[in-house]
């Protein structure tokens, strides 16, 4: 009988969140259509709209529980999936989510700790947070150490496995759709989310983290990591030394402790580069909710049950993206994207290279602006619907943490430059992309060679060439893509324009039949006329997406 009445319960669940993705996907078909805002679709009915839509979704995941709002964090540093509406009223899942009784805490550690309880003669019954997985209630223990307890949810796992279950349909079904399914990976995506929330619900994994973190910034005053009491830490239980601080967001009381925000926001966008530059290891999760400062100013990491690592070879990778990044190569920096999977193999690289062209010169033009990476992430999401792009698993949050940082920088500083400050940060990069210091000065050497050597063989080539012109047996071929794409476009809208005049005929043949002796005849004009509609439907959509990539910036421009 528990075996059935749980079944039923998790086949109800399954439900609910079936019934919230479809209910989600109308809405957003809906929107996208003008005939749906009474009085014509304008910008600001839209934006109305979708701060509607942003606001059901966050209820929506906060009463489906932990795992989907973990999923609603995730979305809520990624501007270049969701509009900014939707990233602002998402990041309240951060603060808004209710705890469990204290009583269940107790039992929980008991359970948990065994005799090891007697350890701790006194606890908060209030938590400090409650985050999606776990609650943090502070602790004192018989050596008179201030500590905290990170207590897991109960009943977690279970639910969280039947949940990440369903997310991975969610993303199978939005893989096989012909426009969201186009160049993402939405399973593979699916999958790496499901193995880093999985390793969470293991909170000795995020003592081993927290330790690493603390050894790699031992020497460094400005960053400040709470040390594990390993004695106290279980699978479901986590002890970490209490390392009090002021909210990194709280511009206000910053400014009251006598805190430097400008100088805040520059440690902790360094402090995160470092992370990434010289420790290939790195803080998954540096939300505002994740992050403080002590009153003597150092930065303060908590929470590190999400965390990422470089491989050596994605940092080669990487180092040779900003090495063309900083010579402006628009087509050295496609050709290491493609190489690294983030552009699909087989694309027309022209669009996307324009692009690129456009966005080193707005990114590495002084004086930089504040904003640098919201811009690009909105010119990413562009193009996005023109080309297949695909962004490596292990590259998600890296994006994600530094499009955060950014945005926590300014709103300590309005004049706060992520770009600027990493600048220094990337040298290192640049230079360990290969097998030493100089990598960078022989690289250019070798280039020099190769260009020296094409220049000596020049006057030949163009003298064999002239010859050849001459006995008529040069051919020339002309790479078209573009001409190709206008044509394409041609075809398309002529089929447009005969399904039209089609459709239109047959709306003209129903009409008249309904009026006459025999209404019933009515039936067959009409029954013709779905299919016509539904591919009249199709072809407009095609139009559509062609027509983005041409409003992108320099896509009137040669490649």
């Amino acid at each position: 009988m528990p075996t059935l009445l749980q079944g039923a319960r998790s086949a109800g669940r399954v439900l609910r969140i079936w019934g919230a993705v479809l209910q989600l996907l109308f809405w957003l078909w809906l929107d996208g259509k003008a005939w749906s805002y009474r009085g014509g679709a304008t910008p600001e009915r839209r934006a109305a709209r979708q701060r509607r839509r942003a606001r059901w979704l966050t209820a929506e995941l906060l009463a489906l529980g932990s795992a989907f709002i973990k999923l609603g964090q995730l979305l809520s540093a990624r501007p270049d999936v969701l509009p900014a509406s939707w990233v602002d009223e998402l990041a309240h899942l951060q603060d808004s989510v209710p705890a469990f009784s204290f009583s269940t805490a107790q039992a929980l550690l008991e359970q948990e700790l065994g005799e090891r309880c007697a350890e701790i003669i006194d606890i908060e019954e209030i938590p400090l947070g409650a985050a999606s997985l776990a609650q943090v209630h502070r602790a004192s223990l018989r050596s008179g150490r201030q500590v905290v307890f990170k207590i897991q949810r109960p009943g977690l796992e279970r639910l969280f496995r039947l949940d990440l279950e369903v997310m991975q349909q969610v993303a199978a079904v939005l893989q096989r759709h012909p426009r969201w399914g186009e160049g993402r990976d939405w399973v593979s995506i699916a999958q790496e989310c499901r193995r880093v929330l999985l390793r969470e619900l293991d909170f000795r994994l995020e003592a081993e983290h927290a330790a690493r973190f603390r050894q790699q910034f031992l020497e460094d005053p400005g960053i400040r990591i709470p040390a594990v009491v390993w004695e106290l830490t279980t699978r479901r239980v986590l002890c970490l030394d209490y390392v009090p601080g002021i909210k990194i967001n709280d511009r206000e009381a910053l400014i009251e402790a006598g805190i430097d925000p400008a100088a805040v926001a520059e440690k902790g966008a360094a402090s995160y580069l470092q992370q990434l530059v010289r420790f290939g290891f790195f803080h998954a999760d540096p939300h505002p909710g994740n992050l403080a400062v002590a009153r003597d100013g150092a930065l303060i990491y908590y929470d590190f049950g999400m965390v990422g690592s470089l491989s050596q070879r994605l940092r080669s990778r990487l180092g040779r993206m900003v090495t063309a990044a900083a010579a402006r190569d628009a087509g050295a920096l496609v050709n290491e994207l493609q190489a690294a999977g983030v552009i699909a193999a087989g694309v027309d690289p022209g669009p996307v290279r324009r692009l690129v062209r456009v966005m080193l010169t707005e990114a590495l033009t002084p004086p930089f602006s504040a904003n640098v990476l919201e811009k690009l992430s909105g010119d990413l999401y562009e193009l996005v619907y023109g080309q297949p792009f695909r962004l490596p698993t292990e590259l998600i949050f890296v994006m994600r943490a530094l499009s955060t940082f950014e945005g926590v920088g300014r709103s300590l500083d309005p004049s706060f430059s992520l770009v600027a400050i990493a600048r220094p940060y990337l040298l290192p990069l640049m230079s360990a992309s290969g097998n030493g210091p100089n990598d960078l000065i022989n690289q250019l050497s070798r280039q020099a060679v190769e260009v020296g050597s094409r220049a000596l063989g020049l006057p030949q080539r163009l003298d064999e060439s002239l010859v050849r012109i001459e006995q008529g047996d040069l051919q020339i071929q002309i790479r078209a893509g573009e001409t190709d794409r206008q044509l394409r476009r041609m075809v398309t809208a002529q089929h447009a324009i005969g399904q039209s005049v089609l459709l239109g005929c047959l709306t003209l043949a129903t009409a008249l039949l309904a009026a006459s002796a025999r209404p019933l005849l009515a039936v067959a004009p009409l029954a013709l006329g779905v299919p016509v509609g539904f591919s009249w439907l199709k072809l407009q959509t095609r139009l559509r997406r062609d027509l983005r990539l041409e409003k992108l910036p320099g896509a009137g421009t040669g490649s």
